[in-house]
């Protein structure tokens, strides 16, 4: 699969040129586009809904490196409560800056192994990142969730994830993420959010949304994500 992102990326001529944009706090990139060779970050998000009969905490500490500008790889650990439920590897190409580098876009791919249903499942993604102005600026990402290749399990399910963000301040990000997926497992999920700097390479996201699982009603649910770049 590596190969398959390697050959669709081309190095493109704007490497120093892309927009700045934020990364959405629940549907996370593998660093921005455009990233760095070398760029490294740590980071974790913690999710709990605020009412209804599921009182867990879904959390998952990730690495994020850059091999090369442009490609970073990810592995990440998602756990509910205690207990691991999920391995995933994630690999993400930029494409390149357009639109004067006010635009980029690239591709993301995510392999997911659940240890319960004991099976491997695929995400694709396509992503569109615009900077409006010095404060304004939004990523779109749209693919498909749920692609399996265990017998039984394979199902096509769309996603979609639109973000707009406002830089309010030096070091402090508004933000409001919409996220959907389709599916015998899907959701609607809104969730306002801040992104605030707390040191040179520490950030910490916060938001309180609502999110309505498919078939459910509309439940609050809060999440955070503690960033630590290297």
């Amino acid at each position: 699969m590596a190969f398959l992102f390697i050959g669709l990326w081309t190095p493109a001529e704007a490497e120093t040129d892309y927009p700045r944009v934020p990364e959405p706090m629940v549907f996370d990139m593998m660093r921005p586009l455009g990233a760095k060779r070398g760029e490294l970050e740590v980071n974790t998000l913690a999710t709990t809904s605020l009412s209804g009969p599921d009182k867990t905490i879904q959390w998952a500490p990730e690495v994020e490196y850059a091999l090369t500008d442009g490609f970073a790889i990810e592995g990440e650990l998602p756990f509910v409560d205690g207990r691991l439920v999920e391995l995933k590897l994630g690999l993400q190409a930029a494409f390149g800056a357009f639109n004067g580098g006010r635009s980029a876009h690239g591709v993301q791919y995510l392999g997911i192994y659940d240890r319960d249903a004991r099976h491997y499942r695929n995400s694709f993604a396509y992503m569109l990142a615009h900077r409006y102005n010095g404060r304004w600026s939004s990523i779109s990402m749209a693919g498909l969730g749920d692609v399996s290749f265990s017998g039984g399990h394979g199902r096509n399910a769309a996603i979609v994830n639109h973000s707009f963000f406002y830089d309010s301040m030096e070091g402090q990000v508004l933000g409001l993420e919409l996220n959907y997926r389709g599916g015998t497992d899907g959701y609607v999920l809104a969730m306002p959010q801040i992104h605030q700097r707390l040191a040179a390479k520490i950030n910490v996201q916060a938001g309180i949304g609502a999110e309505r699982p498919r078939g459910e009603v509309f439940r609050p649910k809060a999440g955070v994500r503690l960033v630590r770049e290297f």
